[in-house]
């Protein structure tokens, strides 16, 4: 993976073949053979400079040079245009830089490193946008990990990334089979659903898990059975239902304001 991007990609300016190389990491696919993914935005890249990432190469139009503080040498520098921008960017309106980082090595994480915190846990999450979401706000309340179902969408998918604004950097997002994550654990699990405990009466305490689930259908019946407790965000008007990533948002404050009194 190091070998071909170091192939394709010479500081300077950038060729054809290296657009057309950039482009192709908007596809799942070659982000997964390169092992390498996008991000866009002067404060996302700045997020993630000094974090556990690493960034292979940054392309920025000339007025972006002067945002970036001293860089690594191994970093490599592309100065583009306008028009070089908008080809290799995710964006229907690129925001003038754009890096590529190396996505890390698989995580050896288990149910252990949930011990002792409340950990946030996704089950069939679809909306890229929705798990971008999530995760900045499992960072906003402290949440250090977020665990996916096998069938969640990429992490690293661009709409996703963007959507974190620079939260990836610090949460760790990993994927595992919820089934065997949740019977190797005695955390307590707490399950978003429909029928659920009144989420303002839940006696919380030093740590749990918080089980959300599909847009459409929910929680799975086999993760559902693993929950240890079933809760819900009380309704007072008539809509159906809430976005995934707002009653991620509502749940993660109602526990960091248990947590801080």
């Amino acid at each position: 993976m190091q070998e071909t991007c170091a192939s394709l990609l010479n500081q300077g300016m950038l060729s054809k073949s290296q657009i057309g190389f950039i482009k192709s990491l908007h596809q799942k696919k070659y982000r997964k053979e390169h092992g390498i993914f996008i991000i866009e935005g002067i404060k996302s890249i700045l997020e993630f400079l000094p974090s556990r990432f690493q960034i292979h190469t940054i392309c920025y139009l000339p007025q972006y040079q002067s945002l970036l503080p001293k860089l690594p040498s191994n970093i490599k520098l592309f100065e583009v245009n306008n028009a070089e921008l908008e080809k290799i960017s995710t964006l229907q309106a690129p925001q003038g830089i754009l890096a590529l980082v190396h996505i890390p090595k698989e995580n050896s994480y288990t149910a252990a490193d949930l011990k002792g915190t409340y950990s946030l846990v996704l089950d069939g999450i679809q909306d890229p946008g929705n798990l971008g979401t999530i995760i900045r706000t499992a960072d906003w309340f402290g949440f250090q990990h977020v665990v996916c179902s096998e069938n969640t969408v990429e992490v690293f998918n661009p709409k996703t990334a963007q959507a974190t604004m620079g939260s990836l950097s610090r949460v760790k997002v990993w994927y595992t089979d919820l089934e065997i994550l949740l019977k190797e654990t005695d955390i307590p699990v707490y399950g978003a659903m429909l029928d659920g405990q009144n989420l303002y009466s839940v006696k919380w305490g030093t740590e749990g898990i918080v089980l959300l689930g599909n847009e459409g259908q929910g929680v799975s019946d086999a993760v559902a059975a693993l929950a240890s407790q079933s809760i819900t965000i009380p309704k007072a008007g008539a809509g159906e239902s809430l976005n995934v990533a707002i009653s991620a948002a509502i749940i993660c404050s109602e526990i960091s304001r248990n947590l801080q009194k």
